[in-house]
């Protein structure tokens, strides 16, 4: 009878471990909907920068990196410590404050502002608001979109391009 309880015991646990799933929501933080308030609160935090994420309902890109890569714990943990991050959605008719201030639609401050017309787009923005990488499409790994990640946060991006980081950084991982 110890034994059966163990083992119920034991198979609740694993169960409870292994049943509880990430969702991409977890990825993102509660926006504001004014963006130069949020650069604030990322100088506060102590953050990088911002993260946006440019997207459309209808974009399985968008669904295949929310459901594969931005549920994963590692990604969000490593994301989350180092930007604000924030969804965009490029038809949206919401009002939000841009980053200089002004008041516009998401749809708007996607196309007029940053020139969004395919996505998802991640774009990164330093405390200043200024943006400093733009990265269309999905990544083809959850480990390539880390090395985004980690592209920014070194400031690789200063000396060189992602897709040269990205193949140095395939070399040094064989």
């Amino acid at each position: 009878m110890k034994l059966v309880k163990f083992f119920f015991f034991i198979s609740l646990f694993f169960y409870s471990v292994f049943s509880y799933a990430l969702s991409a929501d977890d990825f993102f933080d509660q926006s504001m909907g004014d963006f130069q308030e949020e650069l604030e609160l990322a100088k506060e935090e102590g953050k990088k920068g911002i993260l946006l994420f440019f997207e459309l309902d209808e974009c399985p890109f968008c669904h295949r990196m929310k459901t594969t890569i931005l549920n994963q714990p590692d990604v969000i943990d490593y994301f989350r410590k180092h930007f604000l991050i924030f969804p965009v959605d490029i038809e949206g008719d919401v009002e939000i404050t841009d980053f200089q201030g002004n008041v516009t639609t998401q749809k708007d401050f996607a196309f007029k502002q940053h020139r969004v017309r395919a996505t998802p787009v991640f774009a990164f923005f330093d405390l200043s608001g200024k943006r400093i990488v733009r990265y269309t499409g999905a990544t083809s790994s959850k480990e390539e979109f880390l090395w985004l990640g980690e592209y920014v946060v070194s400031g690789a991006y200063k000396k060189t391009r992602f897709s040269r980081y990205k193949r140095e950084r395939r070399k040094s991982a064989r």
